[in-house]
C-alpha cells in the first residue's frame, strides 16, 4: 500500500518565495559607494566624497597644514574619512590624515586638506571652485596649482607680491605637492637665458620640468602655459616666462625663500597678475 505524503500549500508557497528572495540577493548585492569617487563634472574630472558632493582644495593651505577655521570651516566643512575606501583610478598612497589646530581630523590628498563647499546643495555642484580666487575644486592631476601665503625670503624677512617689503598673503603658482615655483627676471618669452648648457647652476634654481600641460585652476587660463626644450629637459613656462624652484627651498611646501635672492625682483613667483614675459 502506498503512503501519501500531503504538503501544506502554504508551507510549499512560503519556502519558495524565501528561496527566490535568497537567489535575487546573491544576484543583485548591495553596492556601497566608495568615501571618494571621481565623478565628471562641468569642470572636467573631480573628487568627490559623500553623496557625491565635490571636494575642494584651499590655497592657504599649500603648507599641508588646515588654515580654513571658526566662520571659514562653517561655510567649508571638513572632509575626513579615517580609511577612505576609494573607487578605481584613485590609491590609498596619496591619501593622508592631518590633525587640525582645533584637534580635529581632516583627509589630505598629497598633502592638501580636503573640503566640501555648504553651498553646493546636490551632486555635480561645483560652486566653491574659484571662491575668492584661492579655492580649487579637488582633481588628481593638477599640473600647477595656487598658494596664498606670506612671502618671506631666504633674508628672513617678509616680502609682498609687487617685491616691497610687507605684510600679507600673496598668491603664486606652486606644483601639485605645493612647491614655489619662480620666474627669472632676465630671461625673454619661451627662453631660459638662465640654465647653463652643462646645468651646473640647476641645482640652485632647478627647471620644473613638465612634458605636458595637465589640469589647471580653473582662475588660470590654461592657454598661458606652454612648454619648451631648455639644455634637453622640457620646461613649463606660464605667460612666457619659464618657471624654477628655487633649490634651497629644500622642495618643502609653501617655502618662499627665493623671493629675495639675490635681491627683491631677480626671482619673483608668477600669478594671474604677472605681465607676459618680453620678446
Amino acid at each position: 500500500m502506498k503512503q501519501v505524503v500531503y504538503v501544506n500549500r502554504s508551507l510549499m508557497a512560503t519556502v519558495m518565495l524565501v528561496m527566490a528572495l535568497f537567489g535575487c540577493k546573491e544576484e543583485n548585492p548591495t553596492i556601497v559607494s566608495p568615501d571618494v569617487a571621481i565623478k565628471t563634472s562641468s569642470l572636467g574630472n573631480i573628487m568627490t566624497g559623500e553623496g557625491g558632493k565635490t571636494l575642494y582644495f584651499f590655497a592657504g593651505d599649500v603648507a599641508g597644514d588646515a588654515t580654513c577655521s571658526g566662520a571659514c570651516k562653517d561655510n567649508w566643512p571638513v572632509f575626513y574619512k579615517e580609511t577612505p575606501t576609494l573607487s578605481a583610478g584613485l590609491k590609498a598612497s596619496d591619501f593622508g590624515t592631518i590633525t587640525r589646530a582645533d584637534g580635529g581630523k581632516q583627509t589630505t590628498f598629497r598633502g592638501w586638506p580636503m573640503y566640501y563647499f555648504k553651498n553646493d546643495a546636490k551632486a555635480g555642484d561645483v560652486l566653491g571652485d574659484k571662491v575668492g580666487n584661492v579655492w580649487m575644486a579637488a582633481k588628481t592631476n593638477y599640473t600647477v596649482m595656487l598658494a596664498s601665503r606670506q612671502l618671506v625670503g631666504n633674508d628672513g624677512k617678509s616680502y609682498t607680491f609687487d617685491t616691497k617689503e610687507g605684510t600679507g598673503n600673496s598668491v603664486f603658482l606652486v606644483d601639485s605637492v605645493g612647491r614655489t615655483l619662480y620666474a627669472y627676471a632676465f630671461d625673454k618669452n619661451s627662453v631660459n637665458k638662465y640654465t647653463k648648457a652643462d646645468l651646473s647652476n640647476d641645482a640652485t634654481w632647478p627647471i620644473f620640468v613638465a612634458s605636458t600641460v595637465g589640469e589647471v585652476p580653473s582662475v588660470l587660463d590654461k592657454n598661458d602655459f606652454k612648454t619648451i626644450t631648455a639644455v634637453g629637459k622640457t620646461q613649463l613656462t606660464y605667460k612666457g616666462w619659464p618657471l624654477y624652484y628655487f633649490g634651497p627651498d629644500q622642495a618643502t611646501r609653501g617655502n618662499t625663500k627665493g623671493v629675495s635672492v639675490p635681491r627683491p625682483g631677480v626671482w619673483p613667483v608668477v600669478n594671474t597678475t604677472s605681465p607676459v614675459a618680453p620678446n
